[in-house]
């Protein structure tokens, strides 16, 4: 099996800022199953959860930012959020093709839960009408204030995709290749959510409040996830969810599922008072796994 580039954690000099664009890419998913980390069925099937999530996620970012893109005058951060933009459409169509081309070809029906992603993105979290502007716009600094905290959790995960050595789970090296590409790419990203929302006036209490939401929301939405994906999976006993919850917690120790003391003392640094997510990752180490990366490099030659 061909391994692919893991850079790990060094001392690299930091590009300061950088051009964000969209990268074209082709995943090949003839030889990928469900289970994509042989001797990790679980953790595979936690990772397939957030694909199943992120499609509509980061169609509601895209609807939002379009919203929001009219009334920034900063041309600096216009510049910024259409390149987040561009990558944040390329990440929604590379795992609706993942969930395609590996979890309905292999007989796992998405449609359910996908169901349930798309009234919370779209109903709950989606474009309201409003009698007045002041309302609508301040849903939409919600909005935004929410992307900006889903998007530190992003930020996060890529950058503990890039370092955890999850080629010792006899991994796929494509899907492994998706979740790393789109890693990078958060890392890369990472600061133009929390600057959109500094812009639009998202501020300390309000920061706080909306992690205290999303947190514990997005634990059980992967959960949920999970479940319904273990319960498709014939090989996989139907655990019930204290059962579960103690594989999973069972893959944290090994290494092939982020850990949640981890996870947690990243949400509780943005209650720190002057809170950037600059120290999240390595700007250089995402930019040089996606000058490597197979599904970039495919469609660049």
């Amino acid at each position: 099996m061909k391994l692919l580039p893991k850079l790990g954690r060094r001392s690299v000099t930091e590009p300061g800022e950088v051009a964000l664009h969209a990268r074209n890419v082709r995943f090949d998913w003839s030889n990928t199953a469900p289970v994509w980390m042989k001797s990790e069925p679980v953790a595979s099937h936690v990772l397939n959860a957030l694909s199943m999530l992120l499609p509509e996620g980061e169609r509601n970012f895209l609807v939002t930012y379009g919203e929001a893109l009219e009334l920034v005058k900063d041309e600096k951060l216009r510049e910024a959020m259409i390149g987040f933009i561009g990558q944040e459409s390329m990440h929604a169509e590379s795992h609706h093709g993942a969930l395609e081309e590996v979890l309905e070809a292999h007989g796992i029906d998405v449609e359910p839960y996908v169901r349930q992603t798309e009234y919370l993105f779209r109903k709950t979290l989606g474009p309201r009408e409003f009698d007045t502007e002041a309302a609508r716009q301040q849903h939409l600094v919600e909005r935004l204030g929410f992307i900006a905290t889903l998007e530190h959790f992003f930020a996060f995960l890529g950058d503990w995709v890039l370092n955890a050595d999850l080629e010792k789970f006899d991994t796929d090296p494509q899907m492994l290749d998706l979740f790393r590409w789109h890693g990078a790419e958060e890392v890369e990203h990472r600061m133009v959510a929390h600057d959109v929302a500094e812009y639009f006036g998202v501020g300390y209490i309000r920061r706080g409040a909306l992690m205290v939401i999303v947190f514990p929301l997005f634990l059980a939405l992967i959960l949920r996830g999970t479940k319904y994906l273990v319960h498709q999976d014939p090989a996989l006993p139907n655990h019930r969810y204290p059962m579960l919850i103690g594989r999973i917690f069972a893959a944290m120790w090994r290494g092939s599922v982020p850990g949640i003391p981890s996870l947690l003392v990243s949400a509780l640094s943005t209650f720190k008072p002057g809170y950037t997510p600059e120290p999240v990752g390595s700007s250089a180490q995402a930019i040089a796994y996606l000058a490597q990366s197979p599904a970039a490099r495919i469609m660049a030659s």
